[in-house]
This record gives structure tokens, C-alpha cells and sequence, in this order.
């Protein structure tokens, strides 16, 4: 049943009720520039790398089945304090890592925790600002996604660099910041819609909306991949490539990429919904091309402007996908929506730096790393045709 008749939301009451995924979104990158230290510390190669990476993707994948569909039916308050504990967990479990097992379980429990909040999240601020400020609600939710990439990974730089216990401080600060999240997720307005469906299905969109979705999801895919080849493997690409392990510099660079992201966002936040996604795919596609010119040159300038690229195309894609689906999915299927375009692509995004972290470890890393660059690149040039060309 629908929320009773209440004020209209400001703007303050949108950014607090997205507060959640900040919080959660943080700790997704939070551990980046700590996988070379564990990778040292544990011993494991370039491929585990990206595997214990990528299983973040697959607690993801397993939670936004589940969550998109039971946020709409029994309120998003259901998914989002279950989810928050599953952050929680995870925080415990980096602080004690001392197997790649452990790094496995607080990965998944990252994506189950990422998952749940990014269908219930960005459908809570939608519920929050109502069907007026439906524009306001996608920015406000994907700008605080933005900055939560953006924000862990610096702040978990910056402690291991310069702080004692580079892979326990960061995380009982991170607990901190999501214990806070609890009492702003309780008093969100528990939003139920009647006819939501079953609770246990691959998250999909109504039938009249597949091609809002299949657009958004042609920036969206390569964009997602752009980002998580560079988070999965810049760390790596700083050490063994060119030649710098300091931990700020690898928290920077993923702080750099997410922030362009975050920042472009109100940029252009009014551009037309085709405008962004044709132009975010081109930004990608410029970032992927200086990847490559990055290795071949060596040159760690050259891989910050390739993650401004890379993290400005995923910004503008991200927000152009979730701006489609929330001005034309009907509200009853809005999380259910939300998690469909996440699940898809996040899927390439875990699959494809998998796949270059082993090819890395058969060949080099700058093999590995030329090869994911080209091959995103031409998916983010086709993508920006095919969206250009697709019916008004």
C-alpha cells in the first residue's frame, strides 16, 4: 500500500535518504589499495587477484534476484537493514584476513551488501522525493553512489599509507559510518506496492519498458567495465609496471577515476537522457585507448587520464540508465528495474577483468591490460552507435 499523503521532500531529505549508499558503496573500493598488500602479505597471483575482486560481483549478482523483487513487494526498509548487516560482516572479516578464503566470504558478503542497497537505495530516494522530483532522486542517488566509490578507496589509501595497521583502522571506520546508516534507513517510509510479483526471479522490467532498459544498458555495460578493469588491476598496473607502490597514489587514482564520475554528474544532469549515454560511451572508449597508451609508455599521468575518462563515462552512463528507468518504469517495478540494470552490468564488469587477470598471468600484465583496453573500447564505440541510432 502506497505512503500516506506528507510534505513535498526537499532537496536536504533527498541526499539524506541516500546516505545509505554512500555508506555501502564505500566499502566496495574501500579494499583496492589494500589487495597488493595482501596479495604479499597471503601470497596469491594476478588471477586470484581478480577473482577475489570480482566474487564482490557475484554476491551482487546472487542478491539483486532477491532484492529488487522484495523491496517492491514488502518495502525497502526489508532489504536495506539486512543488507547494511551484511557490510557490517564483511568489515569484521577484512579486519582479520589472513586466507584468501576470508577475502573471499567478505567479498561476497560486499556484493550481497551492494546489491540489496542499490535496488532498495536508489528506489528508497525515488519513494522520497515522489513522482515530482523523480529527476532530483536519480541525480541525488547516483551522485551518493559516485561518491562513495570515490570516497573509500582514497580514504583507505591515505590510512594504509600513513597509519599503523594498514588493514584494520580503515575498516573499524567504515563500520562506524555504516552503524550511522541504521537510523536513517529506519525512519525511510516503508513503501509496499500490491502486485510486485514473486519474490524470487531474475530482475527484469515490464515488457513495454525492455528497451528503455536495453538502451541503458549499452553505455552501461562497458562503462561498469571500464571501471572495474582499472580498479581490479590499476593497483597492480602502478606496482609492477610503472614502478610505484605507494598505497595513496593506488587510492588516488581509483579517488580520481569516481570522482569525474560523481562530479560530471551535475554537470550534466540536464542533458537529455540519449545525449548522456551516446557521450558516455565515447568518454569510455577514451579512457580504454589511454590504458593502453598508459602501458606502452609507462606513464602514470597517462593512467590517471584514462581513469578521468573511464570514471566520467561510467558517471554519465550510470546516471542516463537509472534517469531512463525511473521517468518510465512504473513504481510498482522500479527496485525490480533498478536491479535488472545493475545485474547486467555488473555481470561483464566481474567477468571480463577476470578473464585478463589470468590471460595477465599466462602472458604479462601489460598484455592482459592491452587487450581488456581494446576490446571494451570497440564494445563502447558500437554501444554509442547503436544508441544513437535507436528510436526516439
Amino acid at each position: 500500500m502506497a505512503a500516506a499523503t506528507r510534505r513535498p521532500a526537499r532537496q536536504s531529505d533527498l541526499w539524506r535518504a541516500a546516505w545509505p549508499l554512500t555508506a555501502v558503496f564505500m566499502l566496495s573500493n574501500v579494499p583496492t589499495p589494500l589487495f597488493v598488500v595482501w596479495q604479499h602479505r597471503i601470497g596469491f597471483g594476478t588471477g586470484t587477484l581478480t577473482v577475489v575482486f570480482a566474487l564482490y560481483i557475484g554476491g551482487l549478482l546472487l542478491a539483486l534476484p532477491v532484492a529488487g523483487a522484495v523491496s517492491d513487494r514488502y518495502g525497502r526498509r526489508t532489504v536495506l537493514f539486512p543488507a547494511v548487516l551484511s557490510a557490517l560482516l564483511a568489515c569484521l572479516l577484512y579486519a582479520t584476513a589472513e586466507s584468501v578464503a576470508a577475502l573471499l566470504v567478505a567479498r561476497l558478503l560486499t556484493g550481497l551488501a551492494v546489491g540489496g542497497t542499490v535496488a532498495a537505495g536508489m528506489a528508497a530516494v525515488a519513494d522520497v522525493g515522489g513522482p515530482d522530483r523523480r529527476r532530483q532522486a536519480s541525480l541525488a542517488g547516483s551522485v551518493a553512489m559516485g561518491a562513495g566509490l570515490a570516497i573509500g578507496p582514497l580514504l583507505s589509501g591515505c590510512f594504509a599509507q600513513l597509519l599503523p595497521a594498514p588493514t584494520h583502522t580503515v575498516f573499524v571506520v567504515e563500520a562506524v559510518l555504516l552503524l550511522s546508516v541504521l537510523p536513517v534507513v529506519r525512519t525511510m517510509p516503508n513503501v509496499r506496492r500490491a502486485g510486485a510479483g514473486t519474490w524470487l526471479r531474475p530482475p527484469s522490467v515490464p515488457r513495454g519498458n525492455r528497451r528503455d532498459l536495453l538502451v541503458g544498458l549499452a553505455a552501461y555495460m562497458p562503462g561498469m567495465t571500464g571501471t572495474s578493469f582499472l580498479l581490479a588491476l590499476g593497483p597492480t598496473l602502478l606496482a609492477t609496471l610503472l614502478g610505484t607502490g605507494n598505497r595513496i597514489v593506488a587510492g588516488g587514482s581509483a579517488f580520481v577515476m569516481f570522482g569525474a564520475s560523481t562530479a560530471v554528474q551535475f554537470a550534466v544532469s540536464r542533458w537529455p537522457t540519449r545525449r548522456l549515454l551516446t557521450t558516455a560511451t565515447a568518454a569510455t572508449a577514451a579512457g580504454m585507448v589511454l590504458v593502453v597508451v598508459a602501458v606502452r609508455a609507462e606513464s602514470v599521468t597517462t593512467l590517471l587520464a584514462a581513469a578521468v575518462c573511464a570514471g566520467t563515462g561510467q558517471g554519465m552512463a550510470q546516471l542516463g540508465g537509472f534517469s531512463l528507468l525511473n521517468a518510465r518504469v512504473p513504481t510498482a517495478r522500479l527496485a525490480e528495474s533498478n536491479a535488472a540494470l545493475s545485474a547486467w552490468g555488473y555481470l561483464f564488469a566481474g567477468v571480463l577483468p577476470v578473464a585478463t587477470g589470468y590471460l595477465a598471468d599466462a602472458t604479462s600484465v601489460g598484455f592482459g591490460a592491452t587487450v581488456l583496453g581494446l576490446a571494451v573500447a570497440a564494445a563502447a564505440v558500437a554501444a554509442g552507435l547503436a544508441v544513437a541510432r535507436a528510436r526516439p
